[in-house]
């Protein structure tokens, strides 16, 4: 008796805890980066249009730079009930899903316009993949595009022969084996370390990442390649969205709305200030030469072919949407 007494109080607590962590007027939100951050900055904003446009019914509190859960903890943290809301970026999935793996394929999508097509073919997938965990998709917004950095002049792919060459994941590193170069895991920290001590000579990266490393201490140019543009994405738990009213529940997606078109111009506008940074101290920025351009395109199809053998039939839908 004393046991089953014990049993229903301890799955009585646990009902208050969860209703709590779903409380419709409160929810508290898990993100990766500091306030700094242009998509912090951006989540900050659509807290603040949620909580207008309910006249305070929901709050959403923004816990940033992965001070509630860490990075690669915050979708399984939505997806079990720990946190009502989250960030995360869309490939750090990759290990789930190919699927999630898309838009970091090297020259598949290389401008703005073309990630925003290609967000809008894929998210109905994505979105469906999550429902059955039981989250809920509510915008996502790309990072500044990915650029090459190097030493030297480099007018085509040949070029890159032989160059040590900074990598952070395997997609970067299957890259730097397709163009010659001789690919070294460096992460983001280590960055200016590596390049002065000659372990690496190049790097794929962001202005932004570039301008925060001080890239022109240790490379001279900044090819604007758009090599892609990664996307994060924010998500909710199914269930505490479907606890809102149908009021808060429209509130929500029309905030969220406004924070992608918001974001997305936030991420353009972040790109052409750092670019500026990079060439205000001394770097020369420029677009690639026509053969660099087309070599590395022709590296991009071998990718997005080995990217297609992984993601078989619903891969190849997305693919085929996106370049009609």
């Amino acid at each position: 008796m004393f046991k089953k007494a014990l049993s229903t109080a301890a799955i009585a607590a646990f009902t208050l805890s969860t209703s709590a962590a779903f409380a419709a007027d409160k929810w508290d939100m898990a993100t990766p980066y500091p306030d700094a951050t242009f998509h912090t900055q951006n989540i900050i904003e659509f807290a603040k249009d949620v909580k207008e446009a309910t006249n305070g019914d929901l709050e959403i509190t923004v816990h940033s730079g992965g001070s509630l859960f860490k990075h690669p903890d915050i979708k399984r943290s939505v997806q079990r009930g720990l946190v009502p809301a989250g960030e995360t970026l869309i490939s750090l999935l990759a290990n789930e899903d190919p699927i999630y793996n898309l838009d970091a394929i090297p020259f598949l999508a290389t401008s703005y316009d073309q990630a925003q097509k290609l967000w809008q073919v894929s998210r109905p997938t994505i979105e469906a993949k999550l429902a059955a965990e039981g989250l809920k998709v509510l915008y996502a917004v790309a990072w500044p595009s990915q650029g090459l950095y190097t030493s030297k002049e480099v007018n085509s792919v040949t070029d890159l022969s032989g160059i040590r060459f900074r990598a952070y994941n395997s997609a970067t590193s299957k890259l730097a084996d397709l163009t010659g170069m001789v690919s070294t895991q460096v992460e983001v920290p280590e960055i200016p370390t590596a390049f002065a001590t000659g372990i690496v000579e190049a790097m794929m990266t962001s202005p932004s990442t570039g301008a925060n490393s001080k890239a022109w201490d240790f490379v001279s140019n900044f090819y604007d390649v758009q090599a892609w543009l990664p996307k994060n994405m924010v998500i909710v738990n199914a269930k505490a969205f479907d606890a809102l009213s149908a009021e808060t529940q429209q509130a929500v997606l029309d905030a969220a709305a406004r924070a992608e078109t918001r974001g997305w111009e936030m991420s353009v506008a972040e790109t052409d200030a750092q670019k500026k940074v990079l060439a205000d101290n001394g770097m020369t920025v420029a677009a690639p030469s026509a053969d660099l351009k087309d070599g590395l395109s022709k590296v991009g199809e071998t990718m997005v072919t080995d990217w297609l053998a992984e993601a078989g039939a619903e891969g190849q839908a997305i693919v085929d949407a996106f370049r009609q």
